[in-house]
Order: C-alpha cells, then structure tokens, then sequence
C-alpha cells in the first residue's frame, strides 16, 4: 500500500488526504519535524495560503528536510500553493520558497476568491476534464524539460518534471484525474 504524507500546517490537507485515501493510500499528517521520520512514498502539498504554508514551514524546522527530500527525488504532488512553495520563480516574490520546479508562476492570476471557478480542460491532450480553480496560480513559463500534463484555455495548468507533478488547479476536488494510456508502436493504438 502507497504511503502519501500530507503537509498538514495550513490550507486543504483534509482533502488532499482524502483524495489519496479514495485511491487506496495510506495518509498521514506532517506537522512536525517527528512526522518525517515516518516511511513515505509520496509527499502531498495542498492548496492554501503559499505564504503562511512556508513561514510555518520554517517556524516549525519542516522547510529544510522537506526541500532536501524533495531535491533527493521524493515522489512530490502539489496542488495550488503547493505548486508555488515549489516553484522556481514566483513573479513578484522577492526570492521562491523551495524553488525546485524550473516554473514561473503567477498568484492569484485567476482573481481573488470570488473569481474562483470550475471549468472543462484538457488533461493528457483529451479535453472534457472537470478543473476546480480557487484562487489558483497560473504557470507563466516553464523550462523545455517540463512535461505539461494540462491545459486551460491554451496555458498549462498542471505539469510533471522528474519527480514533481504539481497543478495549478485541485484534482483532488474533481474526479480523479490519471494519465491516458500511451500507444504502442505498431498497434494502432490499441
């Protein structure tokens, strides 16, 4: 059984956990530097105040493992601020905060919380995927080396770089969301 821990400071954890339990993980929290000694397969960052998620972050002594974990190759799924924690460049932040996924992104670029929406986008080039958008962060610019995973109205909105999938939208608020399968060569595609 997959063992998802879940940053559990600030913002949806209570879903993200969910959402991985509804796909047959095992969930825990982090809170505490304590909680990383437990064995995990995947980290899950959650959606929520990116700003408030990293001060405690580093008030509570989480900042530094989790960053070299993450830099080490932990599987890592982010949702919404979680994608900003992880992110590059931030346009308008003096510096990032883990800075390990080669992305620019946008806070907020969607509106405020009333400017919060679901929509229909394009996961793995099939439209028709439900996308809840709260208060989401857009990604702006992306490395050549980035697999854009999804796309709303022509900009990406979730992508994968070696271990990292980070979205700017929550998958855990929609039906599960997984990759189309790839055809293989000389099949026809089936």
């Amino acid at each position: 059984m997959r063992r998802v821990g879940v940053l559990s400071v600030q913002g949806a954890f209570a879903e993200m956990a969910a959402h991985w339990r509804a796909q047959g993980a095992a969930t825990f929290e982090i809170r505490r530097r304590a909680d990383l000694a437990r064995p995990m397969d995947l980290l899950a960052l959650p959606g929520g105040e990116s700003t408030v998620q990293g001060r405690l972050l580093k008030d509570l002594g989480l900042f530094d493992p989790l960053r070299r974990r993450i830099a080490e190759g932990l599987p890592t799924f982010a949702t919404c601020a979680g994608l900003i924690l992880l992110a590059r460049t931030v346009e308008g932040a003096a510096r990032p905060w883990f800075g390990l996924l080669p992305v620019t992104v946008r806070r907020n670029a969607y509106g405020r919380q009333l400017g919060s929406f679901t929509t229909v986008g394009t996961w793995d080039g099939r439209p028709g995927t439900r996308m809840v958008f709260i208060r989401a962060p857009s990604i702006t610019a992306a490395d050549a080396d980035v697999d854009v995973l999804s796309t709303f109205d022509g900009r990406p909105t979730s992508v994968r770089w070696r271990n990292i999938t980070a979205f700017t939208w929550h998958p855990e608020l929609a039906p599960p969301v997984r990759p189309a399968p790839r055809p293989v060569a000389g099949t026809g595609g089936m």
